[in-house]
């Protein structure tokens, strides 16, 4: 209408700079974790730990940030460590529920544990934080370190990145403080395990720990460690599945590596070959890839690839834990539970509580022909001592058909179907 006053636009708050729009948009991603247990176990972190934080309480020791929507979560390892219950509490803006929480699995040397909240409804959905790319690092940029420590409400502490990792790991070496990025943002003990973010609000590292001997030093994990650590923790090894390939966890669904031996091996897959659909559906990147073979109701995958600029199509069966066992050592196994200890009496008779129990043996496999029988227990394997099935894979998933591999025991002593105790034994068996 002609002589109508021009509309005036609203005011830009001037408070609501970069740093603010970061915090709003990741603070209802960060959880507060709450453990029954006192973490005072001996582990490669007691000693490493002690000389940041001192004893730790028994309860709220430290935050978590939830990376996918179906509630799954990263803190450091030393926050859960031995925790007999884990419960988890949302920022007040995502509602401040407490939810139980159920571990995954975890990476000692790099201090990382990945979480499972364990919706109230099903279809329930969490608030996810965004990734940055690897190394993408600019000195000097400011960060934020996002926490909810000790159930009291959320933290939020501002600073620099002071310095990149100034050495690359080594492998099967526990990452330090020359691996971390460190940043002036402070990281109380509360902190550890909550992310830490750029102004676009991108996770680029899980907080560490503060140095006490230096004022306002600060220490995260690496988004580009953190990303190598979920791939191997959500890959399909880890819930007794053989799959046999890993794949790149930025960008492109890229195969980095196959053991010719293995499913994806056999199956044909190769270097280099970009994944395009499992069973029909594109992945949305490496964590739902890993997911849909650990989680999927069957163990035949049609994999759907790129290589060389051609379509192909890979047909993967998944080989289960038992049945790789069965057909490299032709024993039945079982992994020690707390039931089973207390039923077996192996950690009132001189067992360790840990390993794998031979439940089966068949008649002339390379368990037979080295005397094992059924309620031994597999300890170790070549001098390494074996916790799970996972353990026992890796050491003997490399070993080439005839070849021999030393394993440690724990030989039942009987009495009628009593059995009186453990003696510890040893046996050399030929793979087939």
């Amino acid at each position: 209408m002609a002589g109508a006053p021009a509309s005036r636009a609203e005011p830009t708050d001037v408070r609501r700079d970069p740093v603010v729009e970061a915090v709003a948009e990741v603070m209802p991603c960060v959880v507060n974790v709450a453990t029954e247990r006192r973490v005072e176990a001996s582990d490669p972190f007691q000693e490493f730990f002690l000389r940041f934080y001192g004893p730790q309480n028994s309860s709220s020791l430290g935050s978590g940030v939830i990376i996918s929507e179906d509630g799954d979560l990263l803190t450091n390892l030393h926050v859960v460590n031995r925790a007999t219950r884990i419960q988890v509490k949302l920022s007040d803006e995502a509602g401040g529920a407490v939810y139980e929480v159920e571990p995954v699995f975890a990476q000692i040397n790099i201090d990382i544990a990945l979480l499972k909240i364990i919706p109230k409804k099903k279809g329930e959905k969490f608030k996810a934080v965004k990734f940055a790319r690897d190394d993408d690092l600019l000195l000097g940029e400011t960060v934020i370190a996002l926490g909810n420590p000790f159930g009291l409400g959320e933290s939020v502490s501002r600073g620099i990145l002071s310095s990149k990792r100034r050495a690359v790991a080594r492998e099967n070496e526990p990452l330090g403080m020359a691996n971390w990025l460190q940043t002036d943002a402070l990281i109380n003990p509360g902190n550890s395990g909550g992310p830490l973010i750029n102004v676009r609000g991108e996770l680029i590292g899980i907080n560490a720990a503060i140095l006490q001997e230096a004022q306002g030093i600060g220490f995260a994990i690496p988004i580009k460690e953190v990303r190598a650590a979920l791939n191997d923790i959500l890959a399909p090894e880890t819930a007794s599945r053989w799959f046999g390939a890993r794949v790149s966890q930025e960008g492109p669904l890229e195969v980095t590596s196959v053991d010719a031996k293995s499913p994806a091996g056999k199956a044909g897959l190769k270097t280099g070959d970009t994944i395009l659909e499992v069973n029909g559906k594109k992945p949305a990147d490496f964590m739902e890839f890993n997911r849909r073979l650990r989680e999927g109701p069957g163990l035949d995958f049609t994999l759907a690839y790129r290589r060389e600029g051609a379509p192909g199509e890979a047909r993967v069966h998944l080989l289960p834990f038992r049945e790789f066992f069965k057909q490299r050592l032709g024993v039945d196994i079982q992994e020690l539970t707390p039931a089973l200890v207390d039923q077996l009496g192996l950690g009132r008779l001189g067992g360790t509580g840990s390993g794998l129990l031979i439940s089966g043996v068949e008649k002339g496999s390379p368990a037979d022909g080295a005397s094992l029988r059924e309620y031994f227990v597999i300890a170790g394997v070549e001098g390494q001592r074996v916790h799970n099935a996972f353990d026992a894979f890796q050491f003997l998933a490399g070993v080439e058909k005839g070849e021999a591999v030393r394993v440690s025991l724990l030989i039942p002593r009987t009495k009628g179907d009593l059995i009186l105790g453990y003696q510890r034994g040893e046996a050399a068996l030929k793979l087939r």
